[in-house]
């Protein structure tokens, strides 16, 4: 993936266009070869669905799995990777994987995420509070939220944000990390989520950790090799990922002035906002490739038993038969009733599961932004603005001023 000049391409197939807007190959792909292969980072090529219906066809797909840990299967990148994990959810299949993810779908619920809506404003607050006129953006406020919420979250100190940067830094790289680098990242992260467990275990409390211990019901409850995998996937999945989330829709914000003063003028435009930033910019993250285990039909064509394919979330949430004039940005498209539905988020039985948690930080970050920087705008042209080249794609700094 590509920012400035220096950045390595990664995924030399499917580039970003500038400041991080999508890909010309979407729509280039959409009309010639919709589900034509493209190389993946590990040098794999695999075919690539990018039309709205066809990624929803294969990832609703009963004959989608995501267990790609057969020999000679086809890579996201070289060596062990998240992929490999057969406890992690996302690498579930029914019926273990709906076992798993009903007893998860009460901690993460709306009903259960919403509580915590002060206190991730309050962090957003908080940061603010300390900071200046001109400020880096990324460090100093994208990262930080979900760091210290899921430090809070889980009752651990909140410094240990800096471990988790370090660690997913490792294991989510492309190119900047070799592949023992990566998979140190990885095992250190879990290690330190079983560590954790066993500390609840020891000394119970009321957070998220003792939610995850005690879920389940009079039948059944999460092993421990579960609970620490879910641990693990709050750690990464709602770290890294929503932090980009952060970063990119502020930008993209910013970027759209006269949008940007409407939020101000109005905060609680933040809500459909942040529909539209996650269209737009979401998912942050490539999406795990599907293996299909029977011959599947969809609407682009077949895919035999065996094939191994990447539905591109980004490339289906930018279809024009989808969303009209999807390379518009528009704060008001999700306001009414009459859309589609993006798939910022995933679809089907392995849609994110922490969504809920990750709307709302990336909500309250924006509000709290409109309401306590109302003049906020970039400090540097954009067109000089580093991208990450890992498999989370945002701006590794985003200066601002409010001057």
């Amino acid at each position: 993936m590509t920012g400035g000049p220096d950045r390595k391409v990664t995924w030399p197939d499917i580039v970003p266009g500038p400041v991080g807007t999508p890909s010309p190959e979407f729509a280039r792909r959409r009309e010639a070869g919709p589900l034509a292969p493209a190389t993946m980072p590990s040098g794999d090529r695999v075919p690539v669905a990018v039309g709205y219906d066809d990624v929803r066809a294969v990832l609703s797909a009963p004959a989608s799995s995501r267990d790609l840990r057969g020999p000679g299967l086809p890579r996201m990148v070289s060596g062990t990777a998240m992929d490999d994990d057969p406890v992690s959810l996302i690498n579930q299949d029914p019926p273990v994987h709906t076992r798993y993810r009903r007893i998860l779908s009460g901690p993460f619920s709306p009903r259960h995420t919403e509580p915590w809506r002060p206190r991730v404003a309050a962090v957003a607050q908080g940061l603010l509070d300390g900071l200046g006129t001109d400020f880096e953006l990324v460090q100093a406020y994208a990262m930080k939220i979900p760091g210290r919420v899921i430090c809070d979250l889980l009752g651990v100190p909140t410094d240990h944000h800096t471990q988790f940067i370090r660690w997913t830094d490792m294991f989510l790289s492309t190119s900047t990390a070799t592949e023992q680098a990566r998979y140190q990242g990885y095992t250190d992260l879990i290690g330190y989520a079983a560590e954790l467990v066993a500390e609840h275990r020891r000394t119970p409390g009321d957070d998220l950790v003792d939610m995850l211990i005690a879920a389940g019901d009079e039948h059944d409850r999460l092993t421990e090799a579960e609970v620490v995998n879910a641990v693990y996937s709050l750690i990464t999945a709602g770290y890294e990922t929503t932090a980009a989330m952060i970063s990119r829709g502020v930008l993209r914000l910013l970027l759209h002035p006269a949008q940007w003063a409407e939020l101000v003028a109005d905060p609680e435009l933040a809500d459909t906002a942040v529909e539209e930033v996650l269209r737009y910019d979401g998912p942050p993250a490539n999406p795990f490739m599907r293996r299909m285990t029977e011959d599947t039909d969809i609407p682009s064509g077949p895919l035999p038993a065996g094939t191994v394919v990447l539905p591109l979330m980004n490339a289906a949430n930018h279809d024009p038969r989808a969303f009209p004039d999807p390379s518009r940005f528009d704060i008001h498209r999700f306001a009414g009733h009459t859309h589609r539905p993006h798939v910022a988020f995933g679809y089907g039985p392995h849609r994110c599961l922490g969504a809920a948690l990750a709307k709302i930080e990336l909500t309250e970050a924006v509000k709290t932004l409109a309401v306590h920087r109302p003049a906020l705008s970039l400090a540097t042209p954009p067109e000089t603005i580093p991208w990450t080249d890992g498999l989370v794609l945002r701006p590794l700094t985003l200066p601002v001023t409010t001057a």
